[in-house]
């Protein structure tokens, strides 16, 4: 299949060249983008791409390609929306979007949003484990805490290139629109302690409310949610399960860290199903499902399949046999409706300004 890449950055680098340069038996990467051509060559080159644009709209007027990979930063609901009309299918990167307005304008197509955790060995087994033993009305509570180093110390074994070739003001019209787009979502009032969260609730937080919705469903209120430490350094966050029981979400930025560690405990009537992550970017590192159940028997399964190849693999199958992935428009809008829910959550305890759509 006939791809191109919208975002040449981390993510691309460290995580979808070599993948997609390993299943050259499902992809050919025919048209790479990024605002910096530095970066769009770097990644042409490696991936043997001759088509390298600056600009989405030239990329998806040339054409060449069937499918579009969209992996650059912020919200990603204009690219989605010229790929999905030029009549390309789509697999997003999470978050598709900041607003709730920008997916209702997505026009019907093929897209698939990329939670590759969703795709995780350990949580499919995890999965069919829940399924036996009731599925969400057997769970008590599910328990995450994210220990999250920061962003370059988990990328220093990846050489990235990097960009100092986009021009200063673009970035600057780049940024305020988002800016705007966040006002649209929690208000122009909005302070910024309530928008660093939702930045975090969106860009972080939300692979574990994608876990959520794949073992118990979308939380559909928020009880509590705090923040403390420098620079929103610790959340809180808690409440009701759809079915059964109660979630809390602890997620702490360490800067000085040794490594990041995401552990999601779910624990049922009989015992306990708990995941341990090691850090994204670190290609066939595998989760660690841990099986705790009745007599305090511990079992420890593994599997190196990497997730992110796994979520690759969907969506080929996806685009050519019409299997339906794990997250579609409907899932990632739940996303967002959650993000905006512990924004509102936030502000009303302290008394901050809330508008738009998180009202």
């Amino acid at each position: 299949m006939r791809i191109a890449l919208v975002g040449c950055g981390a993510v691309t680098q460290a995580v979808y060249v070599p993948l997609l340069s390993r299943r050259r038996d499902l992809f050919e990467v025919v048209a790479v983008c990024d605002l910096s051509r530095t970066l769009a060559d770097a990644v042409g080159d490696r991936l043997g791409a001759t088509s390298r644009h600056t600009s989405v709209e030239d990329m998806l007027a040339e054409g060449g390609f069937e499918a579009v990979v969209v992996l650059n930063s912020g919200s990603h609901g204009e690219t989605v929306r010229r790929a999905l009309e030029g009549g390309y299918a789509v697999l997003c990167e999470k978050p598709l979007a900041l607003t709730r307005a920008e997916v209702a304008a997505l026009p019907e197509g093929r897209l698939m949003v990329g939670y590759m955790k969703q795709y995780d060995p350990a949580v499919r087994r995890a999965e069919e484990l829940l399924a036996e033993l009731g599925g969400p009305g057997a769970i008590r509570s599910v328990d995450v805490t994210v220990l999250h180093p920061s962003g370059a110390s988990q990328l220093a074994f990846a050489n990235l290139q990097q960009a100092h070739d986009v021009d200063a003001d673009l970035l600057a019209s780049l940024r305020a629109a988002e800016t705007e787009l966040v006002s649209r979502a929690l208000g122009e009032s909005a302070p910024e302690s309530v928008r660093a969260l939702y930045g975090v609730s969106l860009g972080s937080i939300c692979h574990d409310l994608s876990l959520l919705r794949r073992f118990t469903g979308s939380p559909r209120e928020i009880s509590y949610v705090e923040t403390w430490g420098e620079q929103l350094g610790s959340v809180e966050i808690s409440g009701p399960l759809p079915v059964r029981g109660r979630f809390s979400v602890r997620w702490h930025y360490l800067e000085d860290y040794p490594a990041y560690r995401e552990t999601v405990a779910i624990h049922h009537d009989k015992g306990t199903l708990e995941l341990v992550f090691p850090a994204p970017y670190l290609m066939n590192a595998p989760t660690t499902l841990t099986v705790v159940s009745g007599g305090e028997s511990r079992t420890e399964w593994r599997d190196v399949t990497e997730a992110f190849e796994v979520q690759l693999a969907a969506f080929h199958a996806y685009v050519n046999e019409g299997k339906q992935p794990l997250t579609d428009v409907a899932g990632a809008l739940e996303d967002i409706v959650t993000a905006q829910r512990i924004a509102a959550r936030y502000a009303v305890q302290h008394d901050l300004p809330i508008g738009g759509e998180s009202a």
